[in-house]
């Protein structure tokens, strides 16, 4: 259902045109409103105001009188929402996902070699076949899929497929043929080559590794990129999504952002972490840049990677992998590069965003903060993405120094069982630890790491306050006591992800200000269960007070 529109003509005489508000300023009246407010606080309207420029200039409640205005919106008493934020997405990923093979959706082997033969079937013309989203622990494999499995459904063209969270491939013979990958091949330093009880090439490859595969791939095209681009930005606008940040964003990704946003084709906000240090003084050069094409597009600095991920026993742990004793993960930087690369970037006020996923990795990073704080002073931001295993005796040190931990509550329904497997029942204390970081003093960013979860904010939300997944199981949460309350969920997916990327009071919230970014959904997810959280529909988005969705 849309909006309904009014018009009221300017008044024509000279007295009422000197007390009209500006041209052009909108009222959207009518609507069961909530948003955090300017102290973090819960704010409920019915209606706002915004100008010409899509900024809110006047929140009402009910009861307050209503100014008159050049145009009216009536919202049917429809919920109104800020425009939900994901803190840590990969748009170019989601985009090029949905150009390639996703089998994300498999549930065991067969059934994603019978999709893999399928999409070879089907896309003959291409050269190679890509795609990613194949979860082993999700098909209760028990093992690694290997290269001979796959020979049986592709022989004819080299496959390369990662994982559901991007740090392992699983390729063909014809793929490490191509790449000149032999038995001999040794693993570069934060990779992994998977081989079997013989020494035998299995075709999995994990972390930096991947790369002895991997750049055999051709390079996409500036068209790719672009329609990569136009792909993530319809997915995630559909689910409501007005801003993210992208992570590890490439110098092709930069350029589609700019090209997009020169033809007035860049719908979302982009808070953008360059993957090198390079990228990030090449687009920054003495710093972040300024927000550019109306608070649509900003460099923010860089994103670093510490350790690999639990599904690949990429992850670095203080003790061993319960189920892998011979492994302790990957470090893919060491901590005196850590230091250095964090350094290089403070220097130049950039912010770092840090991949940590493991307690060791944690540890790392949480050192490499407190000794760089007493150089690097002022309000840095430290970034760490993911958090998601932290030994209890680390997490008081999330609460100091202005750390923010920018975490995904949909990888922990998703990882719940992986990580039991992975850490064993008695090191599962500091495991997706929301409430216990907010307790400590701590910042919590929400995001899905999409594409490695779906980009959609309602079931993180739904995961945040629940700790269960989409079918309620466990039941009762997994730890509940790390639950967070509505309030600091709808935060964690509105202000306080724009706070992690240096954009309060420019959006992230339905205040005096800041930009008409909003929702009009058709639930209160502050006064809605989890499985009606996770229902929610998004009925219409609105970026600059613009509408972008809806009839």
């Amino acid at each position: 259902m849309m909006l309904r529109f009014t018009f009221r003509a300017l008044a024509a005489t000279s007295l009422l045109a000197l007390t009209a508000p500006a041209l052009a300023d909108t009222l959207v009246d009518n609507v069961d409103g909530v948003t955090i407010d300017g102290d973090g606080d819960v704010l409920r309207f019915t209606g706002i105001v915004f100008d010409d420029d899509g900024k809110v200039t006047q929140v009402f409640e009910r009861g307050d009188e209503r100014p008159q205005v050049d145009y009216r919106l009536d919202g049917e008493g429809r919920v109104m929402i800020p425009g939900m934020i994901d803190a840590h997405v990969h748009v170019g990923q989601i985009g090029f996902a949905a150009m390639t093979l996703d089998l994300s959706d498999t549930n065991s082997l067969d059934e994603a070699l019978q999709k893999i033969a399928q999409f070879s079937t089907d896309n003959p013309g291409r050269p190679w076949i890509l795609g990613r989203g194949w979860n082993q622990e999700k098909w209760g494999l028990g093992r690694f899929p290997t290269a001979a499995e796959l020979d049986k459904v592709v022989s004819d063209r080299p496959v390369l497929l990662r994982r559901a969270d991007g740090h392992a491939a699983w390729t063909n013979s014809l793929a490490m043929e191509q790449a000149g990958v032999t038995a001999g091949a040794k693993a570069p330093a934060g990779g992994r080559i998977i081989r079997d009880e013989a020494g035998n090439l299995t075709g999995i490859f994990v972390d930096s590794a991947i790369g002895l595969v991997g750049q055999s791939v051709p390079d996409p095209r500036p068209s790719d990129y672009d329609r990569a681009l136009a792909l993530a930005q319809e997915q995630l606008i559909a689910n409501g999504i007005t801003a993210v940040g992208d992570m590890a964003m490439s110098v092709h990704e930069w350029h589609a952002y700019r090209r997009a946003a020169d033809l007035g084709q860049l719908r979302i906000r982009v808070m953008a972490y360059a993957d090198s240090p390079e990228l990030m003084e090449l687009i920054g050069g003495t710093g972040p840049t300024p927000w550019l094409y109306d608070d649509r597009l900003r460099l923010n600095g860089i994103k670093l990677y510490v350790d690999g991920a639990l599904g690949s026993r990429g992850a670095a742990l203080k003790e061993p992998y319960a189920d892998e004793p011979g492994t302790s993960g990957l470090a893919l930087t060491m901590p005196a590069q850590l230091r250095n690369l964090m350094s290089r970037a403070a220097m130049s006020n950039f912010q770092t965003a840090v991949h940590a996923i493991g307690d060791a990795a944690n540890a790392d990073v949480l050192s490499a903060i407190e000794e760089l704080s007493e150089t690097y002073t002022g309000d840095r931001r430290w970034r760490i993405e993911h958090a998601q295993i932290v030994d209890p005796a680390d997490i008081p040190r999330l609460g100091q120094h202005g750390i923010i931990a920018s975490v995904q509550p949909l990888h922990q329904t998703s990882d719940r069982t992986m990580a039991e497997a992975r850490l064993g029942p008695d090191r599962l204390d500091g495991a997706y630890p929301w409430r216990s970081v907010v307790a400590a003093g701590g910042r919590l960013a929400f995001g899905s790491d999409a594409p490695v979860e779906p980009a959609d904010p309602f079931a993180g939300f739904a995961a945040a306050i629940s700790r269960t997944d989409a079918d309620g199981q466990p039941f009762g949460g997994w730890f509940p006591q790390e639950t967070v309350s509505r309030e600091q969920a709808l935060a964690g997916f509105t202000s306080d992800a724009a706070f992690a990327g240096f954009a309060e009071g420019r959006f992230g919230r339905l205040i005096p200000g800041e930009r008409a970014d909003f929702l009009l959904v058709d639930r209160d997810p502050l006064l809605s269960s989890p499985d009606d959280i996770r229902q929610t529909k998004v009925i219409e988005v609105w970026v600059g007070g613009v509408k972008v969705l809806g009839e």
